[in-house]
Formats: structure tokens, C-alpha cells, sequence
């Protein structure tokens, strides 16, 4: 269950070793934005110690490599691959030939490591599909507005009516291919109520989760995106309410006064199998 994920930059050795303490579902070792050019390689070095040494059980590892438009994305595969991280980050991705050809390069290596496509261009909005079902290996979107804003030649705002549409499309895209898709971060790291505000806007939008630059906005990230214990309990009443009408012969049935039809069925399902990833059961709460 990958509710939150947390940017480390690569090149600080203290926030890498306390990464798996800071209670994000993952961490994204980053090469690339937080790392200038003349310590790539250090950065690279610190990461692969990282993934070589450090227990990150219970917390996923994410590495955003350096864009397949620069001289540094093979060396950061070859080096970091053989110790398995869970997904590569691929930023600046703007088309599925991105996809298929880090998928060459990643099945050259003999790596099977999933790749999440970073969406921060115009170009790349517009392909969201194409990008989404351009290999098994891609699992995830992620949007990054931040680039993808200056790209657009607007202003960056906490409401982000700038980033609506982009929003909209990668979700329709990312469920269109059946996988995952996360949102941008929040970039003020002090607005506790602005943080909360924007996660739930990305949940009811349909995001998979949300990304952060700060360990203040993983708690509130990972409560939005879990199930209240009242929505655990109505999925389970709606799970045993469809068994009872297939017992009865029923072809439909209510509860509390409404029908229960496939689309809430379906939900209800996805509800229990988020609170059973995340440890929490019926009325336990």
C-alpha cells in the first residue's frame, strides 16, 4: 500500500540514513533535480550505499533517476539496479518510445524492476495514455507540476486551478491502463491546512496517493488516503449484504435505504483491500 511517498535528495547522507523512519509508505532517492551536475556521482555512490546497506523494510525504495535526455541515466541503472530497488522514477517522460526505451536498456541489465513515468511537460500530459500502456514495466504516473507549470507558462498556485486538466487526464489515463497514479507534492511546507486541503482534493480526484518534499506532510498524506473505520464497516455490511441476496436468489438488494449495484460493490471491495494492507479490520476501532 503506497499511500505516501517521500522525496530524499541523494546527495545528503543524513536524510537517506533516516529515511525508513520518517513514515512515508516510500522514499524516492532523487539523482536528478536535487543534484547538481558536478555531484552526480557522489550522489549516485550515496544512494547505491543506501540500498545496499540500510533496512528499509515496511517502506518502499524509489529511485528518480537522471532524465533518458542526459548523459547520467545508464551509469544511475547500472549502478543502482543489482540492488533491487522497488521502482525506478523516470523523470521527464514524454512519450511511450521513453518507456520502451528505459525498458531496453532495464531488460539488458536483466533487471524486472518496475518503472513510475514523472509527467512534468505539456508533451507528456497529451501521451498520458500512450505512456500509461507503453510496457508491463510501467506501473505508476506521478504528476509534477512544478516543471509541467513552467512548461505550461503559468503561475504555480496552492489552489491549482493551473494544473486541473493535467490532474484529470493522468487519472483517466493511469486507470484507462490499470495502473497506479500520484499526485504532485505540496510545496509549502508550513501550511499544515493548505497540505490536507490539496491530498483530499487529489484523493477525491482519484489519485493513488501523493508525493511530498517534507516529512511534516507525510502523516497527514497517509491519513487522507486511508479509510475512515466507517467506510471499513460499510464495506464490509455491502460485502455481506450482496452474499445474502446471491443466498436468497435476489438479483438486487439495498442497505440503509439505497441499492446496491456494481459500481459500489467494486468499491467496497477496493475499501477492504486498502484497510487490509494497512492492518485494520471491522469495528477494531
Amino acid at each position: 500500500m503506497r499511500r505516501s511517498m517521500l522525496f530524499l535528495p541523494g546527495n545528503n547522507p543524513n536524510m537517506l540514513i533516516n529515511g525508513n523512519c520518517l513514515g512515508s509508505d516510500a522514499v524516492i532517492f532523487d539523482l536528478e533535480d536535487a543534484v547538481a551536475p558536478d555531484q552526480k556521482d557522489a550522489a549516485r555512490i550515496l544512494v547505491r550505499n543506501t540500498l545496499k546497506y540500510m533496512d528499509f523494510r515496511g517502506c518502499e525504495r524509489i529511485v528518480r533517476i537522471n532524465s533518458i535526455g542526459t548523459p547520467y541515466w545508464k551509469e544511475d541503472l547500472k549502478a543502482l539496479l543489482p540492488y533491487k530497488p522497488d521502482l525506478i522514477l523516470l523523470p521527464k517522460t514524454e512519450s511511450a518510445q521513453d518507456i520502451l526505451t528505459i525498458d531496453a536498456y532495464m531488460t539488458e541489465l536483466g533487471s524486472e524492476t518496475g518503472v513510475m513515468a514523472l509527467i512534468e511537460t505539456a508533451l507528456g500530459v497529451e501521451n498520458a495514455f500512450l505512456i500509461a500502456s507503453a510496457a508491463p514495466r510501467l506501473k505508476a504516473l506521478f504528476l509534477g507540476a512544478e516543471d509541467l507549470t513552467a512548461d505550461l507558462r503559468c503561475k504555480r498556485t496552492k489552489e491549482g486551478r493551473e494544473i486541473e486538466y493535467a490532474r484529470h487526464r493522468l487519472v483517466v489515463a493511469a486507470r484507462a491502463a490499470g495502473v497506479d497514479v500520484y499526485d504532485t507534492p505540496f510545496t509549502d511546507v508550513n501550511d499544515d491546512e493548505g497540505i490536507e486541503v490539496d491530498a483530499a482534493l487529489a484523493k477525491a480526484l482519484g489519485f493513488t496517493g501523493k508525493a511530498s518534499i517534507s516529512p511534516r506532510h507525510v502523516e497527514v498524506i497517509n491519513s487522507v488516503f486511508s479509510p475512515t473505520q466507517k467506510d471499513v464497516d460499510y464495506a464490509y455490511e455491502v460485502m455481506e449484504a450482496i452474499a445474502l441476496a446471491k443466498e436468497q436468489g435476489k438479483g438486487a438488494i439495498s442497505l440503509h435505504g439505497k441499492m446496491i449495484d456494481a459500481p459500489i460493490v467494486n468499491r467496497a471491495q477496493q475499501t477492504i483491500a486498502t484497510a487490509e494492507a494497512l492492518g485494520m479490520r471491522r469495528g477494531e476501532f
